[in-house]
């Protein structure tokens, strides 16, 4: 058994992790950092043996770090029998060169590691699509002068993605890839639009989940849809949306919602995840409501509440279109006690435990006061040639129609609104009956 597990870590990235902070950080927040970086390291396959950092007001132009600390680390590192060397600062070319010749294995930095768990994580075509343009934007300017072959640094963090082949071609080449991915995915933008375009002429509205990245946001999409979806204590678990259908029949019978669960964020978000994300991103953009899901046990949400925040003001999402979802409440002291019912404090905060399914109804009270608020049930009676049931459908949800000689009596779920245009347009009779 134990030359089992031995092999297992031998199949591994043998990894130490390294930040440089400016003097002023205090410890508790470099050890959060870090904590995020060895998360990071693991949800890419690797194993974290140690984990160092240097204070200095200014970066080493050679090596990022200071000389001296580059010897202790490559000293523990090769003691150790590590093969991987994490930053969580970018690495310019020279620094990555310097490093690579220094330390004689993998050196990576936190925006390849990211794209690299991306890369493990892509499922659909355009996921796929999506990490290979960003990857490509990232190696693009890091390609001239290369300290290490890639060839010789063989497979695991680092590596994943296009491949040895693409990276050894030549910029003109790679340009070519990036502008060929950029061409697919502008298609399958161009069809997304076409599709939020059917549904936005759908009366159900669309609610994406957005939040840092593990807040529990797969754990509120299975409470919410009743639906098994992977959930995972590794970040970027989720990375293709889902969509699926959520009803409110508990609320007020007919009345549901589209459900999207969207990759998670992080602090610092590489520029290159934007840019190829676009696709994604607009899936966020185009919805009619956003849950931000907080998870409050983690002594540091109110920075990844800011970090989500920054994300949504880049996408432009207006503030009255976000509900704030304070998430895993039971693992507060004294097990959320106070959480259980759900209720919703000054702000319209909603607070749940997504696991204990405590607060879902409240949740969904929330989002049908936010969106069916100016909804109401009302049966029309009108002639069959002056309507068409489709056209109908677009802005008013039917629940029941029946056939009475040349009228056609409909019970429908529609806006105030939408019911006085739609009186004024085909007459007949309309009455509320709720």
């Amino acid at each position: 058994m134990k030359h089992h597990v031995e092999n297992q870590i031998d199949e591994v990235d043998r990894s130490v992790i390294v930040g440089i902070f400016d003097p002023g950080t205090r410890e508790s927040e470099i050890r959060v950092v870090l904590d995020e970086l060895e998360l990071l390291t693991r949800s890419a396959g690797g194993l974290v043996l140690d984990r160092f950092y240097q204070k200095r007001s200014a970066p080493d132009r050679r090596y990022l770090i200071g000389k001296g600390k580059v010897a202790e680390i490559k000293n523990i590192a090769c003691a150790k029998n590590a093969n991987l060397v994490v930053f969580y600062n970018q690495l310019s070319n020279v620094q990555q060169r310097n490093l690579e010749r220094f330390f004689k294995m993998k050196i990576v930095d936190r925006t390849r590691l990211i794209l690299d768990v991306f890369a493990t994580r892509a499922r659909s075509l355009e996921g796929k699509l999506q990490v290979e343009l960003a990857q490509l934007l990232y190696l693009l300017p890091r390609l001239t002068g290369r300290g290490v072959d890639l060839s010789r640094l063989g497979g695991g963090i680092g590596t994943r993605g296009p491949g040895e082949t693409k990276l050894e071609a030549d910029r003109r080449t790679i340009n070519k890839r990036i502008a060929f991915i950029r061409g697919k995915l502008t298609r399958v933008i161009r069809n997304r639009d076409v599709q939020r375009k059917g549904r936005k002429m759908n009366p159900v509205p669309v609610v994406s989940l957005v939040g840092y990245t593990s807040a529990g946001k797969s754990t509120l999409f299975r409470a919410l849809t009743g639906e098994e979806v992977p959930i995972s204590p590794m970040l970027f678990s989720t990375l293709d949306p889902v969509l699926r259908r959520v009803e409110m029949n508990e609320i007020e019978e007919g009345y549901c919602f589209l459900l999207s669960d969207t990759v998670g964020f992080i602090r610092r978000m590489p520029a290159e995840l934007f840019q190829a994300f676009k696709a994604t991103l607009e899936e966020i953009v185009q919805s009619d409501l956003i849950l931000h899901v907080i998870d409050i046990s983690d002594p540091d949400y109110l920075r990844c509440m800011e970090e989500v925040r920054k994300v949504l003001d880049q996408l432009k999402i207006p503030e009255n279109k976000i509900i704030r979802i304070y998430n895993k409440v039971d693992l507060l002291e004294n097990h959320g006690e106070e959480y259980r019912d759900g209720n919703p404090a000054p702000g319209e905060r909603i607070y749940i435990s997504a696991a204990e399914q405590w607060g879902i109804s409240q949740l969904k009270q929330a989002i049908f006061k936010t969106y069916f608020s100016d909804y109401g049930r009302y049966t029309v009676r009108i002639p069959q040639r002056l309507l068409n049931i489709d056209s109908l459908r677009n802005w008013a949800i039917v629940l029941t129609r029946e056939y009475e000689n040349e009228f056609i009596v409909l019970e429908i779920l529609s806006s105030h609104e939408n019911m006085v245009k739609f009186k004024e347009k085909y007459g007949g009779f309309v009455t509320c009956v709720s």
